[in-house]
């Protein structure tokens, strides 16, 4: 079986783009989280989100291009580029056949649905524009990157909710070590700070509501956390196997060694009461990856800052690791750039790589007061330098999904 490393990072974020702007500002415990200005919220209860505000898509597209791609499109062929780059891989001398994309949307274009559905209203149906099927379908990402490049392997998208850009990297490993391919690029993103996207999370009381203080909105595990807060952006890794990587003289981040998927199978949105299914993933992840809890030093949780799943992830996590739970350091990305939905996964296995690489965790800000029910070691407010040896990266979303990958030290 192929071992796979993780070569290069791609980043859109509400931080800024690129891993080294994005991981400087994380470890400097950064808020990304500011009024919406994407659209008039005048009558929303919820008026803030974590914006991508530093993004031109006629950066790595042209105009006409991008008029034709929606935003979560326009995100995944950006951090594509980018990851290319950074992994220094050149694309024009990769096998095609033996290049994959898996991209993940947990919602897709859902932009451009609601746009056009206001023209069919107001104009009537000969007015729809042509592309509105191929920019809103969520598998056009994947699709667009795979054009791009040329790579014509499989163009995957796994969708389930906010655990589909883990999901995504995961089915990836798997089709890189059956030795399916030699390049994959995998990842997740997402566009979803709209008007009728905020409103239907506004509609499940999922969103903090902390509007006249927005950096501080976002407080995974903290005791006065009133629900997480709506990001949006992309992640795109380019995983190698071993043999690609030696061959062409590459350098990584971190090896990729265990996943695990699981479903509650308990409830839409709500996790299982007893965290079974988010705690059989960490075990099926280390099981997979042959790694013991106590060679586990990190953990990035999926964090979202909701009363439930701080709080059940927290149970999942001691369930998993016992007494070594103790020892632990977990952290939540989210603190800084909000919940980014189906591209939440990615970027935050992305973020645990930059940590293994320096030794170092970032903090989990606007953790002022630690609910009793959150009682690990969640680096609050300060990052902290580490020997990191292996961490996992924790993504679970609606329907009951449950994702858990592993990393260790290249």
């Amino acid at each position: 079986m192929q071992r796979v490393f993780i070569t290069g990072i791609g980043l859109v974020t509400p931080l800024g783009l690129g891993k080294d702007n994005v991981w400087t500002k994380l470890k400097a415990g950064v808020s990304a989280v500011g009024p919406i200005t994407r659209f008039d919220v005048s009558d929303y209860p919820t008026r803030i989100a974590a914006e991508v505000t530093a993004f031109d898509p006629s950066d790595f597209m042209k105009k006409k291009e991008a008029k034709r791609t929606d935003r979560f499109v326009q995100f995944a062929l950006a951090a594509a580029e980018l990851a290319i780059q950074d992994s220094q891989l050149d694309a024009k001398q990769v096998d095609t056949e033996r290049a994959s994309v898996y991209i993940s949307s947990g919602i897709g274009g859902l932009e451009t649905l609601a746009e056009q559905h206001e023209i069919l209203l107001t104009k009537g149906p000969a007015k729809i524009s042509p592309f509105l099927v191929p920019m809103m379908i969520g598998n056009m990402a994947a699709g667009q990157v795979a054009i791009r490049y040329g790579f014509t392997g499989a163009a995957n998208n796994i969708v389930s909710a906010c655990a589909s850009g883990g999901q995504a990297i995961g089915e990836a490993l798997r089709s890189l070590q059956r030795g399916d391919a030699d390049v994959i690029l995998a990842g997740g993103t997402e566009a979803s700070v709209n008007p009728i996207a905020v409103a239907g999370f506004c509609a499940l009381r999922a969103l903090s509501t902390r509007n006249d203080d927005p950096q501080t909105a976002s407080r995974p595990f903290d005791l006065e956390r009133d629900g997480f807060v709506i990001g949006e952006g992309a992640a795109v890794l380019v995983l190698e196997t071993e043999a690609h990587l030696v061959r062409r003289g590459g350098t990584a981040y971190a090896e990729l060694v265990g996943y695990g998927a699981t479903n509650d199978a308990s409830h839409v949105t709500a996790p299982h009461p007893e965290a079974k299914g988010a705690t059989r993933a960490m075990q099926l992840a280390l099981a997979d990856a042959g790694l013991e809890p106590s060679e586990i030093d990190y953990i990035n949780a999926h964090g979202t800052s909701t009363d439930m799943n701080d709080r059940l992830e927290t149970l999942a996590i001691r369930n998993v690791f016992q007494a070594e739970a103790e020892r632990l350091v977990v952290n939540s990305t989210k603190s800084m750039i909000g919940h980014l939905l189906g591209a939440a996964g990615a970027v935050e296995l992305a973020v645990s790589a930059l940590s293994i690489r320096e030794g170092y965790v970032h903090p989990t800000i606007n953790l002022k007061t630690k609910d009793p029910n959150c009682d690990l070691d969640y680096v609050a407010n300060q990052g902290r330098a580490m020997p990191i040896r292996a961490a996992l990266s924790n993504s679970l979303g609606f329907g009951g999904h449950n994702c858990t990958l592993a990393i260790r030290r290249a």
